[in-house]
């Protein structure tokens, strides 16, 4: 088989994984949140339906380099994907997972915070802040162009850090939750971590829901340490029905 015929036959192998961790995982949470408060979404079938196409259409975007991440590590070990546990000191596998999720959130604050700007909301995430309030589909429903700043990231991390496969899959499991739990409308931890110390510096769904209200604010992943940084940590949201300022006031 070329070598050609391989990255699209992965390409669309990893598309199609995205797809179903996307369906699974957004699908388990939206059924979670109807046995919890039912009626949460009623009314939103329209929405909804918009949230699936648009992560769908993200999936395949993400599909890509991850493709040509799966396909150079096994044929050619361009990555510093490890499986061999004694290849690094016992301690480096929770370090490399905080390291990845570190660079991670340090990139989405700042590519998302520069999405905010005017032209670049209109051309990029304006679709993403279509859905008003978010649903548990909306964690990737975003426009082929935004979708191409989150996908590139977790890739290029695997040609400069190693981390075992395990690990990887822990950072791909963290990222797949955060960004579901963190749109679905309601707040899944308990009250004393989200407005303890821990809730300080980590971000839930009650954060992240301040920042689909205000917009300009809150722009963190999974740490709160940049917005708190940078001056843009405006505190907790609440999940009462409120009026979400328009697009038009979404500056950086």
């Amino acid at each position: 088989m070329s070598p050609a015929i391989a990255l699209l036959l992965s390409a669309l192998a990893m598309s199609a994984i995205v797809a179903a961790r996307y369906l699974v995982a957004s699908g388990g949470f939206a059924l979670a949140t109807r046995v919890r408060s039912p009626g949460l979404y009623a009314g939103r079938g329209g929405q909804i339906a918009r949230e699936i196409g648009w992560s769908l259409a993200s999936a395949a975007v993400y599909g890509v380099p991850a493709g040509i991440v799966a396909w150079g590590w096994q044929a050619r070990g361009w990555t510093r994907i490890y499986a061999d546990a004694q290849a690094y000191p016992w301690w480096w596998p929770p370090v490399s997972i905080l390291v990845y999720l570190l660079a991670h959130d340090a990139w989405f604050y700042w590519t998302h915070r520069a999405m905010h700007g005017r032209r670049l909301f209109a051309a990029m995430h304006a679709v993403h802040h279509a859905s008003r309030p978010p649903t548990a589909w909306a964690a990737m429903s975003f426009h082929p162009s935004e979708a191409l700043t989150g996908a590139v990231v977790i890739p290029a991390l695997l040609f400069l850090v190693p981390i075992h496969i395990a690990a990887l899959g822990v950072v791909l499991a963290i990222m797949t939750i955060m960004g579901v739990t963190n749109h679905m409308g309601w707040e899944m931890f308990p009250r004393a971590m989200v407005h303890g110390a821990a809730g300080r510096w980590l971000i839930t769904a009650t954060h992240h829901q301040r920042h689909h209200r205000d917009y300009r604010c809150n722009y963190g992943l999974y740490f709160r340490l940049w917005d708190r940084l940078c001056g843009t940590d405006r505190g907790l949201g609440s999940f009462e029905a409120e009026s979400p300022l328009p697009p038009s006031r979404a500056r950086a």
